[in-house]
């Protein structure tokens, strides 16, 4: 994993990038991590502002390798299973687990509907996956705030147009 630039930005911030970027160097499996707002918005991730040629370097196995595309995906489940809770009537998600042949995608609720997933291989530990996931939420959920929502959202923005030059 390449870490983000974390010039410029609030030290909340840079706290959260280092809290993702330990996240995948600490756990075994991780293919990639994403965060996404309750809007389905990307807000952080393991791999901002991927570029193509990044991509030739470093094939990625997976949702297309692609940050943007497992955000979409972590969004769509997070949608459906909120859903299904309602209609259900068993109170709020707090994690879901889709297991593969060759992987496992990992959703869990940070704060005010904001999403934390997680691309793991299939030998990667669901418990050690989940465990570690549970300290980034309870580490990163009380300082996720609209401003820092918006800070992280320009910075992912700003990555991706300086890539694509």
């Amino acid at each position: 994993m390449t870490a983000p630039s974390t010039y410029g930005l609030s030290s909340e911030a840079r706290n959260l990038h280092w809290l993702l970027t330990n996240l995948v160097e600490e756990v075994p499996g991780i293919q990639s991590v994403a965060v996404v707002s309750s809007d389905g918005l990307l807000l952080l991730s393991s791999d901002p502002g991927q570029s193509e040629q990044s991509r030739l370097r470093r094939p990625a196995k997976g949702p297309r390798g692609s940050s943007a595309d497992l955000a979409t995906i972590v969004s769509g489940i997070g949608s459906l299973t909120v859903g299904a809770a309602k209609l259900m009537d068993f109170g709020q998600v707090k994690h879901t687990m889709v297991a593969m042949e060759e992987g496992s995608l990992f959703v869990m609720s940070i704060s005010d509907g904001s999403l934390l997933g997680v691309h793991g291989s299939a030998a990667c530990d669901m418990s050690v996956v989940a465990y570690h996931m549970a300290l980034f939420v309870g580490r990163a959920g009380h300082v996720l705030t609209p401003e820092l929502r918006s800070e992280l959202r320009q910075s992912l923005e700003s990555q991706s147009t300086g890539s694509a030059r």
